[in-house]
């Protein structure tokens, strides 16, 4: 019995050692050799002596076992180490020899280790929990830290990494920490009770936000994502080949868990569900290898990267980034679900700060980054604009535009007769956008989505430079575009004769107007 568990031990392979952390591999190698019985070889460093005339045989047996003892040692500790540094050792006759060797060099002495110890309480003191950690992550990080500090022969206590969560924390867990002071002695409050109390809030504030992040376009609701996860069970059955994410779709439900499809891929979503199947049918082009949501067979075929999820179980947020091949870079795609203007182009920003905002959830599950939150000024026919509080995301290709964020800002938006109008506080029209592809796309520099015209009175424009429109701070510019004045420039126009025929002639109204009221100014 005792040979069989011997024989099984020795069939685990020992840790090797590449030159990192080797205060973690000394603990667990000389765990392995003690465990093997070989530990001798190295903490005595014995002698085999030669044995004497006419020896018996447990003389014999005895300077048989403790040579081999040593030579195990030794073959152990140079599997044991890698190929770098097995050619710093292979000519060290002794395990004695190569471990001390190990030791020296890679612990080194008291004073080198002081220095390491000081180096890593450093690196403690400047650990700050970031938004984007949870509380797992954030212990773990610390207790490593101090595991190696306690491994160089110094302490820490899980005192100071209770006092170092409480003070490092974000706001978030404010409330729970409160909670802590009015009911325990914050001095004698484990670790493990601190962990617990924090990791509960943290689940509490995931489950009532569904897992929510900043993004676009709300997913199905929960009652119609269950009836879509009993169907997904059913064809996970059915198809045969997916057995293992079927039983993860079943414990956890979630559009993430899906592994990368094999035909795209992308995760978020299951193979027999995925646009790209070889045996999807287009019925655009009516060719194989696709459907008709990806299609690109028209010219003026919207594009779908990411739609609303076909299996939810909770309310989601998501980014659909999507736009109409007749469309500019420049337009913008208003959108009535997404939570916050975003654009891809940085030039744009007239001010770029940091957000909280780390990250928003397309439609195929995945997240992509926010690299930062700020204010943005765009050409239009009515002039220079800002819009505030715009997410920079390089990842995504279109611009959008929140109507939540208008809405909230005061605005006015209405979808109808296949427009969407766009009012500000005082019920003036700004823009009126005309639906294209199922999708309304924004050009500020078309003058034609300006609500009214841009050869109307000054009188009007007078009236409508006040209002609440996406400018910000800057005013509209009043005086005559470029494009008018190079279009004037190419024409021959006839001017009146006399008074008569001025009164007569709209254009030369408008153009007294236009002077009467830069006059004015």
């Amino acid at each position: 019995m005792d040979a069989e568990a011997s024989f099984s031990f020795s069939s685990i392979a020992p840790p090797v050692f590449d030159g990192e952390n080797y205060q973690i591999w000394a603990v667990r190698m000389e765990t392995y050799l003690d465990a093997m019985d070989l530990w001798e070889a190295v903490e005595e460093d014995y002698e085999v002596l030669p044995l004497p005339d006419n020896p018996t045989m447990a003389q014999i047996k005895n300077h048989k076992d403790r040579k081999t003892r040593k030579s195990k040692t030794k073959a152990c500790l140079f599997v044991a180490v890698s190929s770098t540094i097995f050619t710093r050792v292979m000519s060290l006759k002794s395990a004695k020899a190569i471990w001390d060797y190990l030791k020296t060099e890679y612990e080194g002495n008291e004073r080198i280790k002081g220095m390491q110890v000081l180096n890593l309480i450093r690196d403690f003191e400047l650990q700050k929990m970031k938004e984007s950690e949870t509380i797992k992550e954030y212990s773990d990080k610390l207790q490593s830290i101090a595991n190696k500090v306690r491994l160089l022969g110094s302490d820490l206590h899980d005192s100071g990494i209770v006092e170092k969560i409480l003070v490092t924390v974000p706001e978030k867990f404010e409330a729970t920490i409160t909670t802590l002071e009015n009911t325990k002695d914050l001095s004698k409050i484990t670790l493990a009770e601190l962990l617990n109390a924090l990791q509960a809030q943290e689940q509490r504030r995931v489950m009532r936000q569904g897992g929510a992040v900043e993004g676009a376009l709300p997913a199905k609701h929960q009652e119609e994502g269950k009836m879509r996860k009993k169907k997904n069970k059913k064809n996970f059955a059915a198809s045969g080949d997916a057995t293992t994410n079927s039983n993860k779709n079943k414990t956890e439900g979630t559009k993430g868990n899906h592994p990368p499809c094999q035909h795209c891929g992308r995760k978020g979503h299951p193979p027999f569900k995925c646009w790209r199947r070889p045996d999807a049918k287009c019925s655009k082009c009516n060719q194989l290898g696709h459907e008709a949501v990806i299609c690109k067979g028209k010219a003026q075929q919207q594009e779908v990267e990411a739609q609303v999820a076909d299996q939810e179980v909770e309310d989601q947020l998501f980014v659909a980034t999507c736009f109409a091949t007749s469309s500019s870079s420049e337009s913008w795609l208003i959108d009535s679900g997404c939570t916050n203007h975003m654009t891809y182009d940085k030039e744009m920003f007239k001010e770029l700060e940091s957000t909280t905002i780390t990250k928003v959830r397309i439609g195929n599950g995945d997240h992509i980054a926010v690299k930062g939150k700020g204010t943005i000024a765009i050409e239009s026919c009515l002039g220079t604009k800002t819009i505030s509080d715009v997410l920079y995301v390089p990842e995504i290709d279109q611009n959008l535009l929140s109507v939540g964020q208008l809405i909230e800002k005061g605005f006015k938006v209405i979808f109808e007769d296949r427009h969407c109008l766009i009012k500000d506080a005082a019920d003036q029209e700004i823009f009126k956008v005309r639906m294209r592809g199922k999708s309304f796309s924004l050009d500020p520099m078309e003058e034609n989505q300006a609500a009214f015209p841009i050869s109307e009175s000054m009188t009007q424009r007078n009236q409508n430079e006040n209002s609440n429109d996406l400018v910000d701070d800057s005013p509209v510019r009043v005086t005559r575009l470029l494009s008018d004045i190079y279009q004037r420039c190419n024409i021959a126009v006839c001017e009146p004769a006399g008074y008569e025929d001025a009164k007569k002639d709209q254009r030369w109204i408008v153009a007294m107007q236009e002077e009467l009221f830069m006059i004015k100014r």
